[in-house]
C-alpha cells in the first residue's frame, strides 16, 4: 500500500465540531448588512492518521479540537461583512488548512438560523481537498 505521511492512504482521522453558534455579519439584503446574523456552523476535518496512538501520545500527532472552534469564531474578523455564507465557509476552510499540514479535507456546514420559521435548516455545505 502507498504511504501517505505517517499512515496509509486508507488511514484517516476525522475531527469534528458540530452546531457551534456564531454571530457573523453576512447577507445581501439591506436588513442583513448592519447586524450580525446567527449562524450554526459544523466543521469536519480529515487528517492524516498516525500508525498507532499510544496512551501517552502527544497532541502533535493529532490536532487540537479548539483549532476548529477558533477557525469558526476568533479567526473570523470582527466587523468584516461576508456577502455570502459561502465566503464564511471558504474563510474557515482556509484557516484550518493554514493551521495544520495534516488536514487533508475540510467540510463546513452553515445554517442561517434567522431564516428558519419552522425549524428548517437553510444553508450550505462546502467541502475542499487540500491543494497539492
Amino acid at each position: 500500500m502507498t504511504q501517505a505521511g505517517p499512515g496509509t492512504l486508507d488511514d484517516m482521522l476525522v475531527l469534528e465540531i458540530e452546531d457551534l453558534e456564531v454571530d457573523v455579519l453576512t447577507g445581501i439584503y439591506s436588513e442583513e448588512t448592519h447586524l450580525p446574523q446567527p449562524l450554526r456552523i459544523s466543521i469536519r476535518v480529515l487528517l492524516d492518521c498516525a500508525r498507532h496512538y499510544d496512551p501517552d501520545a502527544p497532541l502533535t500527532i493529532s490536532k487540537n479540537y479548539m483549532d476548529l472552534k477558533h477557525a469558526a469564531t476568533t479567526a473570523l474578523t470582527r466587523g468584516q461583512h461576508f456577502t455570502l455564507i459561502e465566503a464564511v465557509a471558504d474563510h474557515i476552510i482556509d484557516t484550518v488548512f493554514l493551521q495544520d499540514e495534516k488536514s487533508r479535507h475540510v467540510t463546513v456546514k452553515i445554517v442561517k438560523l434567522a431564516l428558519s420559521e419552522r425549524h428548517e435548516k437553510i444553508g450550505i455545505t462546502m467541502s475542499r481537498w487540500r491543494k497539492k
